[in-house]
């Protein structure tokens, strides 16, 4: 570690770390894993394994850990500091506008827009808000399942019978995509064949 005014600079990656720096549980696990595939391999016996890898797990700093990688590799051995975990980016909460469009996705279907309804939002909306794309997009996928599935009901006599029935569940999916849209929550309804992506 280089000093550049009065701030330290991590090692690069072929440095060896500072002694004095503490040890993460990664770069603690890191030198366990050489330390079995030493004892698989029958470089140590069973009494040189279990020492090594109590100091190995009870390590605080890298002084601890780099007597072990030199006996196992000689001096030249350069424990490989853990990498760091990538950072979560915070995804943005959509506005109450983006939830008042996404829910209208959903429930203009049950005032007689089936595909229309979902489709200008996911052509004018989603443009420019993915939360909106997201559920106009689910809303259109179900509309067009239902109209499907309402031209095959047709064929048959007993899918004429149970027309009302698919309605009525498809509107009661609609009101709950709607809820779930203005809630921020993330709606999928059931048995519906995605053929927008």
């Amino acid at each position: 570690m280089a000093l550049m005014a009065g701030v330290p600079t991590p090692a690069g990656p072929k440095q060896v770390p500072p002694a004095h720096l503490r040890v993460t549980h990664q770069d603690r696990e890191h030198v366990v894993e050489h330390v079995k595939t030493a004892y698989a391999e029958g470089r140590f016996d069973k009494f040189e394994f279990d020492e090594r890898l109590e100091r190995a797990m009870t390590a605080r700093t890298h002084a601890d850990l780099m007597p072990i990688m030199t006996e196992l590799y000689g001096p030249q051995a350069v424990p490989q500091l853990a990498p760091l975990p990538p950072r979560i980016r915070a995804e943005r909460l959509p506005e109450s506008n983006e939830r008042l469009g996404a829910a209208a996705a959903h429930v203009l279907p049950i005032i007689g827009f089936p595909i229309l309804g979902p489709l200008l939002f996911l052509l004018i909306g989603g443009k420019t808000s993915p939360y909106i794309r997201k559920h106009a997009m689910e809303a259109l996928n179900f509309q067009l399942t239902a109209v499907g599935v309402t031209i095959l009901l047709t064929l048959t006599f007993v899918g004429v019978v149970l027309l009302p029935v698919v309605w009525l569940g498809a509107a009661v999916l609609s009101v709950v995509g709607g809820i779930s849209a203005l809630t921020e929550g993330d709606f999928r309804y059931p048995l519906t064949v995605r053929l927008v992506k």
